[in-house]
């Protein structure tokens, strides 16, 4: 197992800010960069040679550098991938457009589908043809690769992702095709749908495939100048690569599956916030992560952050589900909306405040940063209302203006500025909650009487009204909040997930063939993990998605135990239907469709600290006005440094508590208390704690 200790460096790359936590056995340092767009190696190397000179430590004491990034996923939001083929089935090449074959916005009469990675030109097809159940009915056409070598030549191809029917079943026509034309074209990148996406549904498949080849050629080279600029600064270290799952992998595995790191920005986060739950012992809590470009809410159950195998990535109709790109990949279950400090605000043609999903990033930014930009955002908002010192932003490495955030206010809404600015910020509350009710309805669970865990740059300003409207009175602020995502990747796990898809009924379940098939997925995740833990007990987790017989979809259920019975099995799924949808159907048939294995070093959360009490109240440094957050009302808010704020110091609102990274809005009626971690719990006058 990877040492806890040592000198550790995380560096989370976002749309807007690339964040750094340097964690040493005796002190953690923190900065925020301006993300470089163009080169984004370019601020990880530039602000670890900062951080390390603010520490006095050289890069070669470094060991271990964890590293998320937003890369991929840009890569499929921009379409500035590789030129990428697709080969299929004969007959099947258009599977990748036809998709659901459903409007995802059905009362739209002018609504587009976003065009596939692969256009159909590229789209080509091979002869060859397997059962359901993985039995030859046509063999592979090899003497057709020769022309598909020439054509991929003459298309100058840099990426193929090769999806055959049934292949989850059977990749031996997959792989033989890799090999053919590998050794044709030794420098073309090659993904397999098999490895990828060993599981059942066509089009998610190969639209997992697609993804994944597409980033591949950008990722290697992105990981490869990652790893020479750290060496060329004397840093030899591991460098690990977080996953969308929230555990860590090597570099070897990120290349090879890159669609894998395209959420690994906010699993971060995730896992901070499973770490401050289990630190305050709230078993039931919503992770708030809200950054520059998007903001990020996941719910959390006995300190678990949601899982699923589903996600969409660059959803292209007001982040409509369905028009996206579909990958199959191992994913913390969140809700992503492009709400965040540099969401952009306008009026629409009915004359109502609209925000997002657009951003400003961090070039040009928000207008207060004063680098070209002229449409005002949520940040150029809250330095009105007077929740950011445009003194103190970013640890006072980036001066705002507040006349020019006034000014792009003004002249783009015509109300009094105050009105305005709070215009922007409660449409842009609002959207959040209403993301995180829905996400909640959506997975049999509310919002109310949660814990909510709020960081990143933008999450602590907003943090309290978000919790006002979803029915929670205790947010907790953790330590260094506005780079909380980094912080997360030093507390992820080494970890890997294996899927099979294994159609069985429970009235013939075969324990035999489960037991194999389970040996085989422990074998290969084995291979993954091990590459970063010494020889030791790894925690093994096994999910069966299952269903009703007839029933189009599964839902994820739990599995206790190598031995699985199938009363066990019926019993396990009927809690787990009941939970999501209030009652079992009686009478029905039940089957497993897929069957996933997730294995990672032993990684114990850490132990409840004591409730914080209130001791001495906090001193404030001086005092500003700021806009109440719900009643508009102008106060004079106490304004107080985190750093001088002791384990039992309070204080009660209007204040605001400032850090480098960020500031939190306490409004009237809330009382803040210090925890032992550092964390600020935040908590509504009157409630039950």
């Amino acid at each position: 197992m990877l040492s806890p200790r040592g000198n550790r460096l995380a560096v989370d790359i976002g749309g807007t800010f690339t964040d750094l936590v340097l964690s040493l056995p005796d002190r953690t340092l923190s900065a925020k960069r301006l993300t470089t767009h163009d080169a984004p190696d370019a601020a990880v190397i530039a602000g670890t040679r900062d951080i390390l000179a603010e520490a006095g430590l050289p890069a070669s004491a470094l060991d271990l550098v964890i590293h998320g990034t937003t890369l991929a996923t840009n890569a499929l939001i921009e379409r500035k991938g590789a030129r990428t083929a697709l080969l299929t089935t004969a007959g099947f090449r258009d599977s990748l457009e036809i998709a659901y074959e459903h409007r995802f916005e059905q009362y739209d009469l002018y609504m587009e589908r976003p065009a596939p990675l692969v256009p159909r030109d590229l789209r080509m097809e091979i002869g060859e043809r397997l059962a359901a159940d993985g039995s030859l009915l046509l063999p592979l056409d090899e003497a057709a690769i020769p022309a598909l070598v020439e054509q991929f030549r003459a298309y100058r191809i840099e990426a193929l992702a090769i999806s055959f029917l049934h292949s989850y079943v059977n990749p031996t026509h997959e792989l033989r095709a890799r090999d053919l034309i590998a050794a044709a074209m030794p420098e073309l990148a090659i993904t397999i749908s098999s490895e990828v996406c060993r599981e059942i549904r066509e089009y998610e498949r190969t639209s997992t495939a697609v993804a994944n080849a597409y980033v591949l050629p950008l990722m290697e080279s992105y990981i490869a100048r990652m790893r020479d600029g750290l060496l060329g600064l004397g840093a030899s270290c591991p460098l690990l690569l977080m996953m969308s799952s929230g555990g860590i992998c090597t570099v070897e595995t990120a290349c090879r599956f890159p669609v894998r790191l395209v959420e690994s920005g906010p699993a971060g986060g995730a896992i901070l916030a499973r770490h401050v739950a289990a630190l305050g012992g709230y078993d039931r809590a919503v992770s708030f992560d809200m950054g520059g470009t998007t903001a990020k809410i996941t719910l959390i159950d006995d300190y678990t952050p949601q899982q699923s195998r589903h996600f969409e990535v660059a959803r292209a109709y007001r982040f409509a589900k369905g028009s996206g790109i579909p990958v199959r990949i191992p994913v913390i279950d969140m809700v992503e909306i492009g709400a965040g400090g540099g969401s952009i605000a306008r009026v629409d043609a009915m004359r109502r405040i609209v925000v997002g999903p657009d951003s400003s990033g961090s070039d040009p930014g928000p207008a207060c940063y004063n680098r070209s930009g002229e449409r005002p955002t949520v940040t150029d908002a809250d330095v009105v209302l007077g929740r950011i010192d445009p003194d103190g932003f970013a640890g006072g490495r980036i001066v705002l203006d507040p006349a020019r955030a006034a000014h792009a206010i003004a002249r783009t809404i015509d109300m009094p500025l105050l009105q305005a600015a709070r215009g922007i910020a409660e449409i842009v509350d609002e959207t959040m909650a209403s993301a995180a009710r829905v996400h909640a309805v959506e997975n049999g669970k509310d919002t109310g009487g949660r814990t909510l865990i709020a960081f990143g740059g933008a999450a602590p300003l907003h943090a309290v009204r978000l919790a006002q409207k979803l029915g929670m009175t205790r947010i907790v602020i953790p330590k260094d909040a506005g780079v909380g995502s980094a912080f997360g990747f030093l507390n992820a796990p080494i970890a890997y997930e294996v899927v099979r898809t294994l159609l069985l009924r429970l009235d013939q379940l075969d324990q035999a063939r489960l037991d194999s098939l389970f040996a085989e997925m422990r074998a290969e995740a084995a291979t993954v993990v091990r590459l970063g833990v010494a020889v030791g007990e790894l925690k093994e987790t096994r999910t069966a998605f299952m269903r009703y017989r007839g029933q189009g979809h599964e839902i994820a259920v739990p599995l206790s135990g190598s031995l699985l019975d199938p009363a066990a099995l019926r019993a396990a799924f009927d809690a787990s239907y009941t939970r999501l949808f209030g009652r079992v159907i009686p009478g029905l048939q039940v089957e497993a469709v897929t069957w996933t294995l997730a294995l990672s070093q032993p990684h114990a959360l850490p132990s409840a600290e004591p409730t914080p009490s209130p001791g001495a109240a906090a001193t404030p440094n001086g005092h500003r006005r700021m806009v109440d957050p719900a009643t508009g009302n102008e106060e004079q808010a106490a304004v107080f440094d985190r750093a001088n704020l002791q384990q039992g110091n309070w204080l009660t609102g209007p204040a605001v508590v400032t850090e480098d990274g960020t500031s939190t809005i306490v409004p009237s009626g809330y009382t803040v208390c210090v925890a032992q971690s550092g964390a600020l719990v935040i908590t509504a006058d009157g409630a039950a704690q």
